[in-house]
């Protein structure tokens, strides 16, 4: 499975309803794909950070950063920095990031409609 369908498996599996995804299972799922990287689009890591930012707090800044930092510079570019940035200062506004709450919005914007290279070429 390439990383785009995983992301819209999970996408399926999980949905936007944030308080009702298990925490645990999305750090869980971001350790081991810091452990076993899958090459390629660097989407499935990014959906997993952005639902650890949408559920999370400042405790998963560490997290965050290392799948961040820590994979490769593709990975790095694609985990937005305002998600740590917003964590780390409590999701207060700042010049550089929204609030919280339009960082989130921006996020289930994006993914909302996501369909994997594959699905959307056989939906064309």
């Amino acid at each position: 499975m390439t990383n785009e369908q995983r992301a819209e498996q999970i996408i399926k599996k999980y949905g936007f309803a944030f308080h009702n995804i298990p925490k645990q299972q999305i750090i869980d799922l971001i350790q081991e794909e810091i452990i076993n990287y899958q090459p390629g689009s660097s989407e499935y890591i990014r959906l997993l950070c952005g639902y650890l930012y949408c559920i999370g707090d400042i405790s998963d800044v560490p997290l965050l950063e290392k799948a961040k930092y820590n994979i490769n510079m593709d990975v790095g570019c694609m985990i937005d920095g305002e998600w740590i940035d917003s964590l780390k200062n409590g999701g207060i506004e700042t010049q550089y990031t929204g609030s919280r709450q339009e960082i989130i919005d921006h996020f289930v914007s994006y993914y909302q409609n996501f369909l994997s290279e594959d699905e959307s070429e056989t939906n064309s």
